[in-house]
């Protein structure tokens, strides 16, 4: 997979079922388990927590898991010139590669 495929997919996976990821510590496996794509494969959910969890911070993964139910906002974050918008966009691409390498 591509780098940033892995970041796309677990996007793309999200399902309309998310726990409010401030209830959660794993948001992103959360959010995986819960969408339709995923298909119950835990074991790729866990994989792409580890790979959060070696790479964001807990408020990283909470503001990544709101983009499970709005992509958009993903969107926004990329092309935004804010400074912590980019740094967060750069942390989120390093997530991609890690969990490209760890999962695939």
């Amino acid at each position: 997979m591509k780098p940033l495929m892995i970041a796309a997919l677990a996007v793309a996976l999200a399902g309309p079922a998310l726990v409010p990821a401030s209830a959660q510590a794993k948001a992103i496996q959360s959010a995986c388990l819960s969408s339709d794509r995923a298909q119950g494969n835990r074991q790729l959910c866990r994989c792409i927590q580890s790979a959060a969890d070696q790479t964001l911070t807990q408020r990283d993964q909470r503001t990544g898991a709101k983009f499970f139910t709005d992509p958009d906002a993903a969107q926004d974050v990329r092309q935004s010139d804010r400074r912590v918008d980019e740094a967060f966009w750069e942390r989120w691409r390093n997530f991609g590669d890690t969990a490209t390498a760890l999962c695939s």
